[in-house]
C-alpha cells in the first residue's frame, strides 16, 4: 500500500458491511440530526465518486485544498478523495479569527477550499479570490462539482511520500508551524496504534471508538482515521465533547472505546453519580492530561482503564502507558516501543541522562533513517526544522524523566507553549496580542495548572502610565485581546505588576515572576477571568 486511499480499498474488501463512521444522533446540530453510519464499503464507493469529480476538474498531484469541514463525516470523505489523486488538504480550525485564518490560507498557498455553509462566509470574507466549494450533509459525491484548477497538477503518481496534509501547530514563536505529512507517516501511527496491545489491544474488525476529538488535530484527522482502516474498526464522530450526553452517546451508538483530552475526565466526575457508572463496554480510554490525583478515582467509578499516552504532530506515533504496571498515581505516559519509536532524555548538551534525572524528551525512528515516518519538514521554515532535528533526534521540548523500569514520566514543558485542553498555544503570540494595546506597557504569558483544562493562559502586565490596575482595566485589555486570537488563547488569568524581573539585556525572566513551588493563581494581585473567557467562547460559536 502507498496511498491511505490504498488503505480504505484494502478494508472495504476485508470488511465491505462493516461500520467505518458513526454519527451520533443530536436533534440541534445542523447536519445529520437523526445520526448516521457509513460502512467501509459505502465510503469506498463515495470516495471514488468523489474522486473521479476532483479529477475531472483537473485537481491532482502538486495542489492544496483547505477543509473547512469542522468534524462533518464530510471531512473524512473529502480527505480520502484527494488523497486517492495526491493532492493535500489542509484543514482549518473553526475558531480562528480572520487574521488567523489568513496567515494559514496565505502560508499554505491553499488553491481552493471545501466549506460547510456556516464556514463559507468566513472564507470569503478573508480570502474573496479564493476558489470555493460548498458541502452539506444532502451533497452528492456523484454530483459535487468542485471548481477547475486553476493551474496543472504534477504529474507523480501518490507515493508513501507523497504530501496528504499540512497541519498547523503552535511552538515557541507567534505564528504556527506547518507541519508536512505524507502516506508514510499516516501507515507509521495507524501500525503503531495497533500494535501496542496491553490495555490498547484492538480487536479488528470490533472496535468502536468514540472520537469527540477536532478533525482538524492529527489525532483524529489522520492518526486514528488511518488506524480504523488499517484494522477495520469504527470510529464514532460527534460535532464535539457534550459533557451531559456523554454515556447516552457511548451506549447508544455500542462504544467499547474512546480519546479524551486531560478536561474530559474532570467533568465527567464532577456529574453525580447514576446507574450509568460502571456500566458501560469499555474497554479503555485514550487520552493525555487527566490528573493523577484523579485518575485511579476515575477508573474505579467508570470502571474503565484510562491510558495516559503522549504524542506530538511531529512524531505520529505514540508512546502509551498501557502495560500493567501503568503507575496511575504518576504523570507515566509509556515506555519506548520497539521496532516503531525509540525515545531518550538528554540534557542541554544533547547527551543522555541517567535514570531518575530530568531533561529534555527526544525521539526517533528505529533503523538507519531516524526521520522516517515523522513529519516530512515545517513548509518554508528549514531553520525550524534543521533545530528541531538536531542531532539526529527529534526535539520535542517536553522536560520529562525516566525511571529504573524504562517508563517515562512528563514533568513540565521547556518551550514557551501552553497546552490547554489539547490545543497548543504560543505564548510568544499571545504577548504579541497583548502588547500592542495602549494601555501595555510590559507582557509575560505562561502557563498556570487547570484542574479541567491542564494547563491555562495567565498574562502579567505592567501597565503604561495613565492606566489604572483595576476590573475594569483588566476587562478591556481581555476583549482587545480577544479580537486578535482565537478565544481559547487569551489569558484566564491577569495580574498588574509594577514590574517585570528582567536580565542585564532587558529579556523577561519568566522563572522568576513566582517563588519556585508557588501556584501563581494563588499570588497577590491576580485576577480569575476564567467567567470572562468562557463568555468570549459563546460568543466565537
Amino acid at each position: 500500500m502507498d496511498t491511505v486511499f490504498d488503505a480504505l480499498k484494502q478494508a472495504a474488501a476485508r470488511f465491505p458491511g462493516g461500520a467505518f463512521l458513526c454519527i451520533p444522533p443530536r436533534a440541534d446540530r445542523p447536519y445529520l440530526p437523526e445520526g448516521h453510519e457509513i460502512t467501509f464499503g459505502q465510503m469506498l464507493s463515495d470516495v471514488e465518486a468523489l474522486s473521479d469529480r476532483y479529477r475531472s476538474a483537473g485537481w491532482g498531484p502538486g495542489h492544496r485544498i483547505a477543509l473547512a469541514l469542522d468534524n462533518h463525516p464530510g471531512h473524512i470523505l473529502h480527505f480520502l478523495a484527494l488523497n486517492a489523486l495526491g493532492v493535500s488538504q489542509v484543514p482549518v480550525n473553526p475558531y480562528y479569527l480572520s487574521h488567523e485564518l489568513e496567515y494559514l490560507l496565505d502560508h499554505s498557498e491553499v488553491d481552493m477550499a471545501v466549506a460547510l455553509p456556516w464556514n463559507s462566509a468566513k472564507l470569503s470574507e478573508v480570502k474573496p479570490d479564493l476558489a470555493q466549494a460548498g458541502w452539506d450533509d444532502t451533497s452528492d459525491p456523484a454530483q459535487f462539482s468542485p471548481p477547475s484548477a486553476s493551474r496543472p497538477a504534477g504529474r507523480t503518481h501518490p507515493s508513501l511520500k507523497s504530501e496528504i496534509a499540512l497541519i498547523y501547530t503552535s511552538g515557541t514563536t507567534a505564528r504556527p508551524k506547518g507541519a508536512v505529512i505524507d502516506n508514510e507517516y499516516a501507515f507509521a501511527v495507524g501500525r503503531c496504534y495497533a500494535a501496542h496491545g496491553g490495555a490498547l489491544t484492538l480487536r479488528e474488525g470490533v472496535e468502536r471508538i468514540y472520537l469527540p476529538l477536532p478533525f482538524f488535530h492529527v489525532n483524529a484527522g489522520i492518526n486514528t482515521v488511518t488506524t480504523a482502516l488499517l484494522t477495520g474498526v469504527c470510529l464514532i464522530v460527534p460535532d464535539r465533547f457534550h459533557a451531559s450526553t456523554w454515556w447516552d452517546d457511548l451506549a447508544q451508538t455500542r462504544a467499547t472505546a474512546f480519546h479524551y483530552l486531560g478536561i474530559i475526565p474532570p467533568v465527567l466526575m464532577a456529574a453525580p453519580k447514576s446507574a450509568q457508572d460502571n456500566k458501560s463496554e469499555l474497554r479503555f480510554g485514550l487520552g493525555a492530561g487527566i490528573d493523577p490525583a484523579l485518575h485511579a478515582a476515575f477508573e474505579k467509578r467508570f470502571g474503565v482503564p484510562m491510558i495516559e499516552v503522549w504524542g506530538m504532530t511531529e512524531t505520529g506515533r505514540f508512546l502509551a502507558a498501557c502495560a500493567e504496571p501503568r503507575l496511575v498515581d504518576t504523570r507515566a505516559f509509556g515506555r519506548a516501543m520497539e521496532g516503531h519509536l525509540d525515545a531518550r532524555v538528554v540534557d542541554d548538551a544533547g547527551m543522555p541522562v541517567p535514570d531518575g534525572t530530568q531533561g529534555e524528551l527526544v525521539v526517533r525512528a528505529p533503523g538507519d533513517d531516524p526521520r522516517a515516518g515523522f513529519f516530512k519538514e515545517y513548509l518554508k521554515n528549514e531553520d525550524a526544522t534543521r533545530e528541531a532535528w538536531r542531532s539526529g533526534w527529534f526535539h520535542t521540548g517536553d522536560v520529562v524523566m525516566r525511571d529504573a523500569s524504562g517508563m517515562f514520566h512528563f514533568c513540565e514543558r521547556s518551550k514557551n507553549m501552553i497546552r490547554r485542553s489539547g490545543e497548543n498555544i504560543s505564548a510568544a503570540e499571545v504577548e504579541d496580542a497583548l502588547i500592542d494595546h495602549p494601555g501595555v506597557d510590559q507582557v509575560a504569558v505562561l502557563s498556570v495548572p487547570d484542574e479541567m483544562r491542564d494547563e491555562e493562559v495567565m498574562a502579567c502586565l505592567v501597565l503604561a502610565e495613565g492606566y489604572a490596575p483595576t476590573a475594569k482595566t483588566a476587562q478591556d485589555i481581555l476583549t482587545f485581546c480577544s479580537e486578535r486570537v482565537a478565544y481559547y488563547k487569551v489569558p484566564a488569568w491577569l495580574q498588574f505588576r509594577a514590574d517585570l524581573p528582567v536580565t542585564g539585556t532587558q529579556k523577561i525572566q519568566k522563572h522568576r515572576l513566582f517563588e519556585t513551588g508557588q501556584d501563581p493563581r494563588t499570588a497577590d494581585g491576580v485576577l480569575d477571568l476564567r467567567d470572562s473567557k468562557s463568555e468570549l467562547r459563546k460568543g466565537s460559536t
